[in-house]
């Protein structure tokens, strides 16, 4: 009893299924099992003996767990059952973050909803016991209230689910910016220790410019896909050849912007069986590729120079065989893997002449990837 109080930070009268849940999930479960009956003999003396369907329940568990048969989903289910702990999906697919992954405005919200949910159990609203037996009505009206109060504004003008929502939002981007703002650190250390700094091929860049004029007029992929990364749906197309040049490279490694909807007609989205189109699954795999592997691949291009193969497949090993990131021992899939993110990348890079029609790194490529890599980070960063 004195473990359960502790853990739940209330005396013994006010304990509730889930804080008693909850402690006895804290320890072995062959040790919650041992001191379950204590446990509750110990509640009917304080004057809170919970109910039998909760401590039948609590038996029930405990043993699923000890003999190795119970899931997670399982427990969650039980924990749940209480009648005070949120659902940790919703209906319409509001995750809480695990407790250890909340911010200050996840574990506020969390605790107001638990003490609502406390107050509808005091009040009889919600049955706790109908909930322990698996009474699907009670689980269906459960998971309401709790959507309900999540789509609720808060006196002060706050709605729950979105302003959980906002804070992993805002945490997202935190941790992207940072690593974000490291791979770009790293990429000017090994760029500027290169024994020999590429030199802009002008005749090189004024040809694939000029092709690249030409093909951004065009329909279709991948026309299309090169504007939407460079964001050029939305602004002019730089006449500087440089600029344009830069732009439209540092766009593949780091899309600003979505392919235009014109066009486009609501069946498509209906259709979540369909087949992306190509430049839907191009876009798609660029926006996959983490920092660490284009930090990973374009170092290895940089320092290995003008004339060495850069298809898909190699590009898939020397990521995985870099020593500028941390890579974990990768198996065929996820080289496959990588290997299928980077055919868009070496298609696109053709038409930009990074590498030739063979997939070989050109003289422009040497010099403009890394450029093209940290002009994409450094304008996400500004």
């Amino acid at each position: 009893m004195d473990f359960v109080c502790a853990h739940a930070g209330r005396p013994a009268t006010a304990l509730t299924r889930r804080d008693v849940a909850r402690a006895l999930l804290a320890v072995p479960s062959g040790v919650a099992l041992v001191g379950l009956p204590d446990l509750r003999r110990a509640m009917m003396s304080a004057g809170n003996p919970l109910s039998l369907p909760f401590w039948d329940s609590a038996k029930a568990t405990l043993s699923s767990i000890e003999s190795g048969v119970a899931t997670v989903g399982d427990v969650q289910r039980w924990v749940e059952s209480t009648g005070t702990e949120p659902i940790l999906m919703t209906p319409s697919y509001f995750v809480w973050p695990e407790e250890d992954e909340r911010g200050p405005v996840a574990t506020e919200m969390f605790a107001r909803l638990v003490a609502y949910l406390e107050g509808l159990v005091d009040s009889g609203e919600i049955d706790p016991d109908a909930l322990a037996a698996g009474d699907q009505e009670a689980r269906a009206a459960y998971e309401s209230l709790q959507e309900r109060w999540l789509g609720t504004p808060l006196p002060d003008g706050r709605e729950p689910g979105f302003a959980v929502g906002d804070e992993q939002d805002e945490e997202l981007f935190a941790a992207w910016d940072e690593e974000e703002a490291f791979a770009l650190s790293e990429l000017r250390r090994i760029v500027g220790g290169l024994p020999k700094q590429p030199e802009l091929p002008l005749a090189d860049l004024e040809s694939a410019v000029t092709r690249l004029r030409g093909l951004l007029a065009l329909p279709g992929y991948p026309a299309n896909v090169l504007r939407a990364c460079a964001g050029l749906d939305e602004r002019p197309i730089p006449d500087d050849d440089m600029e344009l040049w830069l732009s439209l490279a540092a766009g593949v490694a780091g899309p600003v912007s979505d392919l235009s909807e014109t066009g486009d007609v609501p069946e498509e989205f209906a259709d979540l069986d369909g087949e992306l189109s190509m430049e839907d699954a191009a876009l798609a795999n660029l926006c996959a590729i983490q920092h660490a592997d284009w930090l990973a691949g374009v170092a290895a291009l940089a320092r290995l120079g003008p004339g060495v193969l850069a298809s898909p497949e190699r590009m898939a090993r020397l990521i995985a065989e870099s020593e500028d990131i941390d890579v974990d021992d990768q198996d065929d899939d996820d080289l496959n893997t990588t290997e299928g993110l980077f055919t868009s990348v070496v298609s696109l890079w053709v038409h930009l002449g990074i590498v030739d029609a063979d997939e070989v790194l050109t003289p422009l490529g040497w010099w403009g990837l890394p450029k093209a890599l940290e002009h994409a980070w450094s304008s996400s960063a500004d």
